[in-house]
Parts: structure tokens; sequence; C-alpha cells
């Protein structure tokens, strides 16, 4: 037994135990967690999977399967009723009621988006989702991983928790796309590494074309990253990037912190609301005020692309692993 799985044990003999992972895609409740939903349900615990996409922009398995070049919407929505469905199959597999997944129907590959745009809104609706199942587990993906709907979700639900009321709930991280080196193993039960493996199958639409590098990913088990510690205050935050061109209005620095996000072009002394972008030998972020809750900040590129992993990825004021505090950010946002 390892130190994760006694944390696991403690959490799920709270009284009230209830169990949120958020799923960016239709399969990442069943490649990262499959196994620790099954054991909070067996446990007695309430189970939740919030589904923000439907995984409907993912053309190259439709285009093999359907055997189609061009996916027009119709297509696109049809191929994510699919993948719907097969998320709620593979928790039936895993023994979860029907009834615990809630699919937000959100763009796939639009979360990054939703942060720039719509995030007030976004926020409302998750913190509703939140609020409802008042979970003492909350599973989200980690803010390194390469998929941008990933790093995305995770900024969504910090910024989220970042006003909760009451106890707070823990906050495990898991990576699908790339590595977690502080991750933690959790072990599972020969029952549920096969329950989870039973679910895999239920995802044909995405087996077909990666089968082998998903039943590997099944077999290598379950890692989390375990939420701790506090964002540091500042002032000033440094940025690590140094993107080739930036005057060609290829990058953008996206700003996000309470309810409230920013855009800036990358270039010294360009201002969105209360923060200033500084570059010179360490370009860094300078704000008016001190954040009250953890700021993210990310740089991307506004070109289109067939490369959808992110490049540079997202930074935090706060450490890599922590939860944000609580309290609004009205002095910044």
């Amino acid at each position: 037994m390892t130190s994760l799985d006694i944390q696991l044990d403690r959490l799920l003999a709270v009284p009230g135990a209830s169990v949120m992972m958020i799923a960016p895609h239709p399969d990442d409740e069943t490649l990262a967690s499959g196994g620790l939903l099954q054991r909070a349900h067996a446990a007695g615990a309430a189970t939740a999977v919030v589904l923000l996409t439907d995984g409907d922009n993912n053309p190259w398995p439709q285009r093999w399967l359907e055997r189609r070049w061009r996916i027009d919407a119709s297509a696109r929505a049809e191929w994510g009723r699919r993948r719907r469905g097969e998320a709620l199959a593979a928790l039936q597999r895993l023994g979860l009621p029907r009834g615990c997944m809630q699919a937000l129907g959100w763009h796939d590959q639009g979360l990054t988006a939703r942060i720039a745009g719509q995030l007030g809104a976004s926020l409302e609706t998750l913190r509703e989702h939140l609020q409802a199942a008042r979970p003492t587990l909350v599973i989200a993906p980690v803010l390194d991983d390469r998929h941008p709907d990933h790093s995305a979700a995770r900024v969504l639900v910090e910024l989220a928790l970042s006003r909760w009321t009451g106890p707070r709930p823990a906050l495990w991280g898991f990576a699908v796309h790339g590595l977690a080196p502080q991750a933690q193993s959790l072990t599972l039960s020969a029952t549920e590494q096969q329950g989870k493996a039973l679910a895999l199958e239920a995802h044909r639409s995405q087996l077909a074309v990666a089968g082998g590098r998903w039943r590997r990913r099944i077999a290598a088990g379950e890692h989390y990253v375990v939420a701790a510690g506090a964002p540091s205050t500042c002032t000033r935050m440094d940025l690590p990037w140094n993107p080739r061109l930036p005057a060609l209005g290829a990058c953008a620095l996206l700003v996000a912190c309470g309810d409230a996000s920013w855009q800036l072009p990358w270039r010294d002394g360009a201002r969105a609301g209360p923060v200033l972008l500084r570059l010179g030998p360490q370009p860094a972020l300078e704000f008016e005020q001190v954040p009250r809750t953890a700021v993210f900040v990310k740089l991307h590129s506004q070109r289109c692309s067939v490369w959808i992993f992110d490049h540079w990825g997202w930074r935090s004021s706060a450490p890599s692993n922590a939860l944000t505090l609580p309290g609004d950010s009205a002095s910044l946002a």
C-alpha cells in the first residue's frame, strides 16, 4: 500500500465523502481515474464526472472509421454524440450509475478560448456543479498536460475553487499527455484493473487508431499529483518564454485571475487592465495590485496549426501543484 492509497482511504472514510472527476474529453475519465472511481463507488462515496467537451473535434479517428475526408458541422456533432455515449457506457462498465455524468458540451479544443472570452460564465457553470456535489476530492488534469484542453481545464478548476466556501476539497491532478514528475502511484486491485480495461473498450472510436497506446496507458496504472501549499503573493511574475519572431503577431499573452482574463500582444509595455508586460533580459508580468488568487499566464500562437499540443503551456504564480487561496480577486479582477 502506498502513501497515496492511505490518503485515499482516509478521504473516502469521511462522512459524506464525494468524488468529482473533471474530464476534458470522453475517455479521460477511464484513462486517468477508472480505478479510483470504482474504489470510491465501492466505498459508498458519491461520484460525479463532469465531462467538459464531447470530444467532437477529433478528426483523424473519425475520418478513419467513417471513411470520409470532409467533416462538416453535422458530422462533427454526430461524432460528439457518439463519444458522449461511449463515456456513458464506460462509466456503467465501471459500475457507476448512469446519472453520475454531467456533460457540459463545450467546444472540443476550445477551452482556452473560453478562458479568453467566456471566463466568468464558464466559472459560474463549473461552480454550480461543484456546489451541488460539495466534493471532498476533486480530480482534474495537471497544469503541465500538453493538450491545451487539459491544461485549460486545470486553470478553470483552480479559479472555480478560488472562491470556495467551507472545507476545501482535496485536489489531485493527473497527466494524460506528457509526464508529471511529482506524481504518486495508486495501487489498483486486479478487479479494479480489469474493470478499467473493460471500460476502455467502450471507447471504440478512440481505440481504432490509438488502441495500443491507450491499452498500455491503462496497464501502467494510475498516478496523481496531490495539490499542497498556497500561492505566493507578488507584484511581479517572471516569464520563461522567448518566442521567435513575435513581431509578426503570432504570439499573445493570456492572463487569467479571479473571474477575469486579459490578452496582451507580446511587446514591451503592452497593457491590459491591471497587468503590464515588460520585455528584456527577463520577461515579466507586473501587477498594479497584489493578486488575491493565483494568476495563470499562457503564451500561445494565434496562428492556425494542425499541431494541437502546446508548445509553451501555462505558468502560474502558485507552486505548480498548489491550490489557490479562497477569497475574492477584486483587487485584480
